[in-house]
């Protein structure tokens, strides 16, 4: 039996903010650092992972960077890991998502901003990517970190369910085993530092 062992990336300078990140280059705060080495340690504690894998937003792979160096293991770049591309929302207010009258918080996931993508979209890049770690990775712990849309997207390719989908907090942890091509359910990792929000 493999695990896949998510990690969403540090509170970033636009979580801070409650802003929709508009650049792949925005950084993680003080805060994301203290939350990525806690993440690494609690990681290190319960898991022997043989490979970091992350997103190349410098926030994900930030906070990859703190963690591998933790476990002393070097970190793979995974581009379909990327975060979920708002659009023209990018820079704006969380807020701005529920004044669009296209939203619909019971559908979600197939909301998408101008220009953007859905996290319907985003499934249907990183589901597949997922698949291929979990093949290549058959038998291991493989750490992977990306972005809150990226794992509730995840977390819907591994159960087929998109009504209990989870978005974790910043460098919430959540664990899929697997094994010869299943998934298990996902399994949440409690009692992290606390984000100061849930979006982004």
């Amino acid at each position: 039996m493999g695990k896949l062992i998510l990690v969403r990336h540090g509170e970033s300078e636009g979580n801070a903010l409650r802003r929709f990140t508009d650049s792949p280059e925005v950084d993680i705060t003080a805060l994301g650092r203290r939350q990525a080495l806690e993440a690494a340690q609690r990681i290190k504690a319960a898991y022997r992972p043989r490979l970091v894998v992350a997103s190349p937003y410098r926030r994900a792979h930030e906070t990859a960077r703190i963690i591998a160096a933790e476990l002393a293991l070097e970190v793979e770049r995974a581009h379909d890991f990327r975060e979920q591309s708002l659009g023209a929302l990018a820079g704006q207010s969380y807020d701005v998502v529920r004044e669009d009258p296209a939203f619909d918080a019971a559908r979600s996931w197939l909301w998408r901003p101008q220009g953007g993508e859905s996290q319907a979209d985003v499934r249907a890049r990183s589901g597949p990517l997922l698949d291929i770690y979990a093949r290549r990775y058959a038998l291991d712990e493989i750490v992977i970190v990306s972005h809150g849309g990226v794992m509730r997207a995840l977390w819907a390719h591994a159960t087929g369910d998109w009504d209990n989908a989870h978005l974790p907090i910043n460098c919430g942890i959540v664990v899929i085993e697997h094994r010869e091509g299943r998934y298990g359910v996902p399994e949440i990792v409690h009692g992290l530092i606390a984000a100061k929000e849930t979006g982004g």
